[in-house]
């Protein structure tokens, strides 16, 4: 956001609020819930997914790294067409276009149609999930929103811990027969009751000036991320053919062209996607670094765990969803205690230490998956992912505003945005390295009796790396801000602020 811009936000409801507005709070609630399962749903149901529909390793990967992708690339264009067009006309379109590309996902004849349609959802969900908190923003008064905020933030926990499970659950029923297809079919119901009790429910809201779009910077972005992920996804299969080292290195000079663009941007119109001016804040430049990092890592270790536990050891779904029940759940509390108590006292500590418990944590989880191999017991994971887990809520809480706290406040929006925009980024580039740091280990055929021990030490190898992230992480958290004052803080955010600074689907 700039300098020049008038406030994002319609004024707020009159006196007397409208009594729909509840109303309206349970529809864009239920729907950001749905987005939030739906990353978290697929995971656990990957290894049912390439037994049953015959996917490769590689679409295995795009299935889960196409939806971040396009969900990442069209954030902050969607955010600004919902303030642009109208925040309820652009929830239904995604509302609306999610349901559809969760049916179309749901009945996919191949697994080509399946990343395809994972592509829409996820370019869908960036139209939906930023009008969340623009339509609560404009439809409840000043003193109603802290409690509404608060009731995100629980909608968010819950949508961690709610994912894995309900995932483990409806691959395991395999419901009329449909194996894992109910994973997507289960946001139809849902999907269609929001967009009628939508259209009924929800206000109408737009900006008196929005910033104007930027599909070129999109675009840029969108064709260096490419360049750069699909000859890292299918470059093991392929034979690492010289086309693909080519794509990786001209990568490099499409985010060169994005930089000038976005120079040239700024200059014209003052609409960037990219506020260039905010990289000269020292820990605004690191706090992207640590994001996208941070990113990379959550994409290596969340596809890696997933088949460790299912292929590698062949446990069930769910199996392997109860396994994850203790993360969750520390992830969840860390994340409270971090935020109320301890990042106010502590300051850049709390999050450096998060780091080391992560990294921690996943040095006991390789230790413990050497020691006890294909035997290794749920009970026995606990320790590492709680440890794990504790580390991730510490760091993933407060860390967005600990970056923004030295950011003008004019640049808050843009700011908080392209955090969150490059987290998705960064896991989307984790899960195209799962070829290189997970498969590249493995022979090219494997015998049966050879896929439990050739995927516990891909594992080990696999978490090696991510452990290597969270010193990366450690060291870059030093040009955070020691201890972020309250005066620091954004005391009255804007719709954009508050909307982009939770997009973390």
């Amino acid at each position: 956001m700039n300098s020049t811009e008038t406030p994002l936000d319609t004024p707020a409801p009159a006196a007397v609020p409208d009594r729909r507005r509840w109303f309206a709070l349970a529809i864009v609630m239920t729907a950001a819930f749905m987005d939030l399962v739906d990353v978290t749903i697929v995971n656990v149901a990957i290894p049912s997914i390439q037994r049953e529909a015959g996917a490769s390793f590689s679409q295995i990967q795009w299935i889960t790294a196409g939806y971040a992708l396009a969900f990442a690339a069209g954030l902050v264009t969607g955010g600004r067409l919902g303030d642009i067009h109208g925040r309820k006309r652009l929830f239904l379109v995604g509302i609306g276009g999610f349901t559809l590309a969760s049916a179309l996902c749901g009945f996919a004849a191949n697994p080509e149609m399946l990343v395809a349609s994972r592509i829409l959802q996820g370019a869908m969900a960036a139209m939906m999930v930023p009008q969340v908190l623009s339509i609560v923003h404009a439809t409840f008064p000043a003193h109603e929103r802290g409690k509404v905020f608060g009731l995100f933030g629980a909608i968010v926990g819950l949508g961690a811990v709610t994912g894995p499970l309900l995932g483990a659950l409806l691959t395991e029923w395999d419901l009329f027969g449909l194996g894992w297809r109910p994973i997507f079919l289960i946001n139809l119901p849902v999907g269609i009751a929001g967009l009628v009790l939508g259209h009924r429910f929800i206000t109408e809201s737009k900006a008196p000036r929005a910033l104007k779009l930027d599909l070129v910077g999109v675009t840029l972005v969108t064709l260096g991320l490419l360049m750069l992920l699909y000859p890292l996804i299918r470059g093991r299969e392929l034979g690492w053919p010289l086309w693909g080292y080519l794509s990786m290195a001209g990568a490099l000079g499409v985010f060169g062209a994005l930089v000038a663009y976005e120079k040239r941007k700024t200059r014209i119109d003052g609409s960037p996607l990219i506020e260039l001016s905010l990289f000269r804040v020292k820990s605004f430049a690191a706090g992207i670094a640590v994001q996208t990092v941070f990113g990379v890592g959550l994409g290596v270790f969340f596809l890696v765990w997933t088949l460790y536990m299912q292929t590698g050891l062949g446990w069930s779904a769910l199996r392997a969803g109860l396994t994850g029940v203790p993360f969750s759940i520390a992830v969840s509390v860390a994340a409270g205690m971090s935020v109320q108590k301890l990042v106010p006292r502590f300051g850049r500590k709390v999050l450096q230490a998060g780091a080391l418990l992560m990294g921690l944590g996943v040095l006991i989880y390789i230790w413990e998956s050497g020691r006890y191999g294909l035997a290794i017991a749920s009970w026995q994971m606990a320790l590492p992912l709680v440890v794990m887990g504790a580390g991730m809520g510490l760091i993933v809480a407060p860390l967005t505003d600990v970056v923004l706290s030295e950011v003008p406040k004019e640049h808050a929006g843009s700011a908080s945005g392209l955090i969150n925009t490059v987290q998705q980024m960064g896991y989307a580039l984790g899960l195209g390295l799962v070829s290189v740091v997970f498969f590249g280990t493995m022979s090219g055929r494997l015998a049966s009796t050879e896929v439990g021990p050739a995927f516990v030490d891909a594992f080990q190898n696999a978490l090696g790396w991510v452990a290597g992230l969270m010193g990366v992480i450690f060291l870059v958290m030093f040009a955070l801000p020691g201890r972020p004052s309250a005066a620091d803080g954004l005391e009255a955010p804007t719709t954009e602020e508050k909307r982009d600074k939770v997009l973390i689907g």
